[in-house]
């Protein structure tokens, strides 16, 4: 979510990094920014315009921005949903197509995507892509944005770009997903803290951090007399 206050600067940082880092293939990648329709247009221009910069090659270059998908039947989902997302009155800024050519032949890459003027039910928004390729949907209000992020049926990952610490906290309480970032993109919790989803992201319980002990063990209630005698009740002396 992109608030009007938010540091649009930012916000186009990381939701850079959040959506194409990993070319869109990490369960908590970026697909959908909803942005508050007060800067919108600034904000679709800022972010076109660094997507259309980004630097796609090896990804064991140092200068690389984004690397390839990992194989062919993944090129062809993500291209598919492309075509997908045209045809359901989404308009393409950016990308769309696979990439060839010199210093990209040994690999599957794939353009940095960028979709605007998305409908919070096209499938583009509703199911997992698990490529370069970013939604950008409008919205009225924060209560708006929370509507349109918590109508999935995915809940891990949500973030927040805002100023005012109210919004921020009202997101964390109203956002229906098992983590939520705010003034930071959707990826990057790798402190050991509890992590999962909710919905069809989740199953009840939570990796990582303490709450992983009870993921992966099980309790066990032990009694133990050492007195050698009947003990009827356990306050007895």
């Amino acid at each position: 979510i992109v608030m009007d206050d938010a540091d649009l600067n930012l916000a186009v940082e990381g939701i850079l990094w959040g959506a194409f880092g990993t070319t869109g293939q990490r369960c908590t990648a970026c697909s959908r920014v909803i942005v508050h329709k007060k800067v919108l247009k600034k904000f679709t221009s800022m972010l076109l315009k660094r997507t259309k910069d980004l630097r796609v090659g090896d990804g064991l270059n140092e200068k690389s921005e984004m690397g390839p998908l990992v194989n062919e039947a993944q090129r062809q989902k993500v291209l598919n949903y492309c075509k997908i997302g045209v045809d359901e009155g989404a308009k393409l800024l950016t990308g769309g197509s696979c990439l060839s050519g010199k210093g990209l032949s040994k690999g599957f890459f794939f353009e940095p995507t960028l979709f605007a003027n998305v409908s919070p039910k096209m499938r583009i928004a509703q199911e997992e892509i698990f490529g370069p390729v970013l939604s950008i949907i409008s919205c009225r209000s924060l209560d708006h944005a929370v509507q349109i992020v918590n109508d999935s049926k995915y809940g891990l990952s949500s973030a927040i770009y805002t100023r005012d610490v109210n919004r921020a906290f009202k997101a964390i309480e109203t956002l229906d997903t098992g983590i939520t970032y705010i003034n930071s993109s959707t990826i990057g919790a790798e402190i050991q803290l509890p992590f999962g989803g909710t919905k069809g992201t989740g199953n009840g319980h939570r990796e990582a951090g303490t709450a992983a002990l009870d993921v992966f063990t099980e309790w066990k209630a032990v009694y133990v007399d050492y007195s050698g005698t009947l003990q009827k009740a356990q306050i007895e002396d």
